[in-house]
Parts: C-alpha cells; sequence; structure tokens
C-alpha cells in the first residue's frame, strides 16, 4: 500500500488532482526540499495548485526503494517537451498510510 501510496502521489501532482493528493498527505505533512520547507497538508497543497512557477511538468520516476515505513524514489522532473529539469531523490515517511514527511534532495 505505501508504494501505492508514493506513486499515486507523484500522478496527483502531475494530473493536477488536488484533491486526491491532499488525501494522500498526512495533516501534518512536512516536505523539505533544498529551497524551502512546507509544514501542513494545506500550504503544501495549496502551493502545489496556485503558486509553484511550472504547473506543465511530470515526474519520471526511476526507481523506488520501499523498506515499509520509509520509501526512497529516483527520478526526473521533466518539463511539458518531456526535457529533464533536474533529478531527484524523494525519501517518503509514510504514517498510518499517508505521507508524513518528504525530503527531497537535487543535483
Amino acid at each position: 500500500m505505501s508504494a501505492r501510496t508514493v506513486r499515486s502521489y507523484y500522478h496527483s501532482i502531475d494530473e493536477k488532482r488536488y484533491d486526491d493528493l491532499e488525501e494522500l498527505i498526512a495533516p501534518d505533512f512536512v516536505h523539505e526540499r533544498p529551497d524551502r520547507t512546507f509544514e501542513g497538508r494545506k500550504t503544501f497543497v495549496a502551493f502545489m495548485r496556485d503558486e509553484r512557477p511550472r504547473t506543465e511538468t511530470s515526474h519520471e520516476l526511476d526507481r523506488l526503494y520501499d523498506d515499509g515505513d520509509e520509501i526512497a524514489v529516483r527520478g526526473r522532473l521533466l518539463d511539458e517537451n518531456g526535457d529533464r529539469l533536474f533529478g531527484f531523490v524523494d525519501v517518503h515517511t509514510i504514517d498510518d498510510g499517508a505521507i508524513a514527511r518528504i525530503e527531497t534532495y537535487t543535483d
């Protein structure tokens, strides 16, 4: 279930299904990125829906490492033409079936 939740997280963002995204993450969700930290599900979903600078992107997942409570994903963010913007590793912490935390590392 956890790996499916993580894959659904990326699909929800790429397909702009923000209600689905909100259901996948915990209310006290935290996302630590190199450029900023988001605290709270509502804050993160609002950013993804209304404030992110590029919305015509997609996540290409190369590998997923699952140890139960933590799932690491190695992938690439692609622009609207399918060109690589950057590579990333996201470490997802799962709590009660929801994504509670993500730590993002980029190249």
